[in-house]
């Protein structure tokens, strides 16, 4: 059985990955950080204002990499457990991104 968001606890974190394995070895990229934040405002998350490395959504919050552009991972925490699990479907479903459980190391079926 893949893990869901809600078999843990508020707080857990997720790694956000690209769908693509990269031909170097190392991780693929995601996207510049102007297509993430495209991809993601109309899901209503967003940085609170331009610029800023944190995003946030509907129980969720995405940590972007410091100065690191493009983008080949994020981290996604969970800070409202109730509203966030639907949150999270949805961006995996749209976006098409892996989420994986660093605790265990599967992803998530989304």
């Amino acid at each position: 059985m893949q893990p869901t968001p809600t078999d843990h606890a508020v707080n857990q974190t997720f790694v956000i990955l690209s769908p693509e394995q990269s031909r170097s070895g190392g991780l693929a990229p995601i996207g510049t950080r102007a297509e993430i934040v495209k991809a993601l405002e109309p899901l209503n998350t967003a940085p609170e204002r331009p610029g800023e490395e944190v995003l946030w959504g509907p129980g969720i919050r995405i940590d972007l990499p410091p100065e690191k552009d493009p983008v080949d991972q994020m981290l996604l925490t969970v800070v409202e457990e109730e509203i966030a699990f639907l949150v999270i479907m949805r961006i995996g479903r749209i976006c098409s991104w892996r989420m994986l459980d660093p605790e265990t190391g599967e992803e998530l079926d989304v």
